[in-house]
C-alpha cells in the first residue's frame, strides 16, 4: 500500500510533536535540584533542636520552590533521612543517600558526633557536605577538607562568647574581678561539649578566670548527682553547661533538689534553645538563665540587615509557628533555614551558571565565591569560607554568636554590646530557686 505525500507529512509532524513533547518533558524532569536532608527526626536529639533545624530548613526549600526553584529554574527535591540520634544510622543514610539516591549534596547535620565522621567519609567521596547546625571545631580543624562547608559559628566561638561575657560583667555586675570568678565547666562527652569546653577552658584561663571545676559525662547518664555534690562543694558562681535535653532536664532537677545555687548559668545552645520544652518542666526556674547561640532571627533589629530580610525572617516565624503550633521559634529554626537559605540562594545558582551544574564540583567552586558581607544573612553575620590550605578550610570565617537571657517568655540579646537589646540581669535575682545566697 503506497503512502501519499499528504499522509507521510502528517505522521511526520505527529511524530515531531510527540518527541517535543517527550523532550519537554524529559527537560522539566531534568529541571530539579536533588538534595539529601540529614537530621535527628527521632531519638535525643530530636527534641535537642533536630527537628526544629529541620523545620527551618524545609520552610527554606519550600519557599524557594514557590518562587520557581533555584534561581527560578530549577525545583529543588529533598530526599530526606532520620538520623534517629545515632552515629551509625547517620553514617548509612548519609551513604545511601550517595550510593542509592544518587545526590551530589547532602544539607543538614546537627549533630557534632556525627558531623566528624561525616565530614570526612563525605569530603573523600568528592560530594558536598553542607552542614547546618553541627558545630565542633573539630570537624574542620587542621583537616583541609575540600568539599565540605559549615556557615553556622563553631565551637571555640562558643568559649569566647562565654569568657568575654562572664569577663566584661565580672566587675560591673558580680562586683569582683574576673580572675576571682569562680567557674565550672559541665558538658557532654561527645565532640559538642568536649569542643566547647576546651574553649572555655583554654580562653578562661587566658582571661584570668579562676577554673574551679571541669566534668564531662554521658549525654544517655542515668544520674548526674555526684557531679552535682561535686559542684556544690566547688562552689562555682557561675556555670557552663554543653548538654542536649534529657540530660539537662535531669541536671538542672538534680540540682533543684540537691539546693544546688550559683550566680549564673549560661547553656551553650542544643537542649537550652528550646525553651518552651525546658519551661514545661521547670517553669520560672529556668527565668533568667543565659544561652550562647547564634541569634534567633526574629530577635534582631531587622534596619540593620540587608533589605528584605525583615520580611523573609517574619515568614520563616509565621511558618514555623503554623508548622509546629509553638509559642516560641528557637535558634535552630534560624539555623536550618539560614543556612539552607545561603546554599539555594547563594551558591546553586553560580554553580549553574558560572560552573555548569549542581555536581558536587560545580558547587564547592561556588561556594568558595561566596562573599555575603555582615548583615547580610537573617541570623546577622555574613559569609566567607575559610579558603584551602587553611586550618579551618570549610568553615565560615564571619560567624557571629550571642549571648541571650530568658526570662518568661521574653528573650533578649545581652552580648556583644554593639547589638545587645537589654543589660543582662546578674546575678541571679533572689527569686531563683537556684540564686546563690550571701
Amino acid at each position: 500500500m503506497k503512502t501519499s505525500r499528504r499522509s507521510l507529512l502528517k505522521n511526520s509532524a505527529a511524530a515531531a510533536a510527540t518527541l517535543s513533547i517527550s523532550g519537554r518533558l524529559a527537560s522539566a524532569q531534568a529541571e530539579t535540584v536533588r538534595i539529601g536532608v540529614v537530621y535527628d527526626l527521632s531519638g535525643p536529639f530530636a527534641a535537642g533542636g533536630s527537628a526544629a533545624c529541620a523545620v527551618g530548613a524545609q520552610i527554606a526549600i519550600d519557599l524557594v520552590n514557590e518562587r520557581g526553584g533555584v534561581a527560578g529554574k530549577y525545583k529543588v527535591i529533598p530526599i530526606n533521612a532520620d538520623c534517629q540520634s545515632k552515629v551509625d544510622v547517620a553514617i548509612n543514610e548519609v551513604e545511601r543517600l550517595i550510593d542509592q539516591e544518587k545526590v551530589e549534596i547532602v544539607n543538614g547535620v546537627y549533630a557534632s558526633a556525627h558531623a566528624v565522621p561525616l565530614a570526612a567519609k563525605v569530603d573523600a567521596q568528592k560530594k558536598i557536605l553542607w552542614i547546618t547546625t553541627a558545630i565542633a571545631t573539630a570537624v574542620f580543624k587542621d583537616k583541609n577538607l575540600q568539599y565540605v562547608f559549615r556557615g553556622q559559628i563553631h565551637s571555640d566561638q562558643y568559649g569566647e562568647a562565654f569568657v568575654t561575657f562572664v569577663a566584661d560583667n565580672a566587675k560591673a555586675k558580680l562586683g569582683t574581678d574576673p580572675q576571682n570568678v569562680k567557674v565550672a565547666i559541665l558538658h557532654e562527652d561527645g565532640p559538642y561539649g568536649v569542643g566547647v569546653a576546651d574553649a572555655t577552658e583554654r580562653l578562661g584561663k587566658q582571661r584570668g578566670l579562676q577554673l574551679v571545676m571541669r566534668e564531662g559525662y554521658s549525654a544517655t547518664a542515668p544520674d548526674l548527682s555526684s557531679m552535682v555534690t561535686k559542684l556544690k562543694r566547688a562552689g562555682a558562681d557561675v556555670i557552663s553547661h554543653c548538654g542536649y535535653n534529657p540530660d539537662i532536664t535531669l541536671f538542672l532537677r538534680q540540682g533543684r533538689e540537691s539546693g544546688l545555687q550559683f550566680k549564673m548559668l549560661v547553656g551553650n545552645g542544643a537542649g537550652y534553645s528550646q525553651l518552651d520544652k525546658l519551661r514545661a518542666t521547670f517553669g520560672k526556674d529556668i527565668d533568667n538563665f543565659c544561652n550562647i547561640d547564634p541569634v534567633p532571627a526574629q530577635l534582631l533589629n531587622a534596619t540593620s540587615l540587608a533589605p528584605g530580610l525583615g520580611d523573609l525572617i517574619k515568614t520563616m516565624v509565621e511558618r514555623y509557628k503554623t508548622k509546629t503550633n509553638a509559642t516560641d521559634v528557637p535558634p535552630h529554626c534560624s539555623m536550618g533555614f539560614n543556612q539552607t537559605w545561603v546554599l539555594l540562594n547563594n551558591v546553586l545558582p553560580v554553580a549553574k551558571e558560572k560552573y555548569g551544574g549542581f555536581n558536587a564540583e560545580a558547587v564547592r567552586k561556588a561556594a568558595l565565591d561566596v562573599d555575603i558581607p555582615p548583615g547580610g544573612t537573617i541570623q546577622g553575620y555574613g559569609v566567607k569560607f575559610y579558603r584551602p590550605g587553611t586550618q579551618l578550610a570549610g568553615q565560615n570565617e564571619r560567624s557571629t554568636p550571642v549571648v541571650m537571657q530568658n526570662a518568661g517568655e521574653h528573650i533578649a540579646v545581652v552580648w556583644p554590646p554593639n547589638i545587645k537589646t537589654q543589660d543582662p540581669v546578674l546575678p541571679l535575682p533572689s527569686s531563683s530557686i537556684y540564686a546563690m545566697r550571701t
